[in-house]
Order: C-alpha cells, then sequence, then structure tokens
C-alpha cells in the first residue's frame, strides 16, 4: 500500500500562487508515477499533471501548461504543484495520486487539498 497526504490547498485571490505537496509513505516502489487531479463541484475529477519518480518526465493537462509545474524530490518521498495565475475556474479539490506511468493508471489516492479562487 501507498500513503499519499496532500497540503498547500487554500483560499487565494485570481492571479495568486499556491504550491500543493504530496507526500508519499509505504510501498512507494509499486508507483513509478505521480499525478495530481482535480475536481470540481458538480464536475468530473480531471488529470492535471503527472512526473515520473526516476526519469523526471513530466505531462500536463492543456489547462495547466504554462501555468503550473510538477516537481518531485526523491529523497523526500514528496511530489509539487506549483500554480501559478491562479483563475476561479481552478477551483476544486486537487488530489495526488500513485499509479504506472506506462498505463497511467493510478491506483493510490490521497484524501485531497482544497483550492479556492475568488474573483
Amino acid at each position: 500500500q501507498v500513503q499519499l497526504v496532500e497540503s498547500g490547498g487554500g483560499l487565494v485571490q485570481a492571479g495568486d500562487s499556491l504550491r500543493l505537496s504530496c507526500v508519499a509513505s509505504g510501498r512507494t516502489f509499486s508507483s513509478d508515477a505521480m499525478g495530481w487531479f482535480r475536481q470540481a463541484p458538480g464536475k468530473e475529477r480531471e488529470f492535471v499533471a503527472a512526473i515520473h519518480w526516476s526519469t523526471g518526465s513530466m505531462l500536463y493537462a492543456e489547462s495547466a501548461k504554462g501555468r503550473f509545474t510538477i516537481s518531485r524530490d526523491n529523497a523526500k518521498n514528496t511530489v509539487y504543484l506549483q500554480m501559478n495565475s491562479l483563475k476561479p475556474v481552478d477551483t476544486a479539490v486537487y488530489y495526488c495520486a500513485g499509479g504506472r506511468w506506462s498505463s497511467r493508471q493510478y491506483n493510490y489516492w490521497g484524501q485531497g487539498t482544497q483550492v479556492t479562487v475568488s474573483s
């Protein structure tokens, strides 16, 4: 099992920045990829970004390109999501997830952290 704990959410104004963190523990070797997803009220959960633990390869959703940056600190088993120029449409619960890079399947999920962007 892999345990994931997110932090860093909050209430900000449009244009502000936030950095989310996700600390992984447990059988972390069972996942070679970490992803960030988000779910806004009344909407489906959507992919935001992913990173490969070893190679550092990254993937982004179109909505995240240019404003969000995913990174990792292998020594701390921590993945980050730096979010800049936040917009009200970014308001959602943000989840980190552990899975497999090749299949894009994610089996481990954190509890989520709320991000609210006011206009």
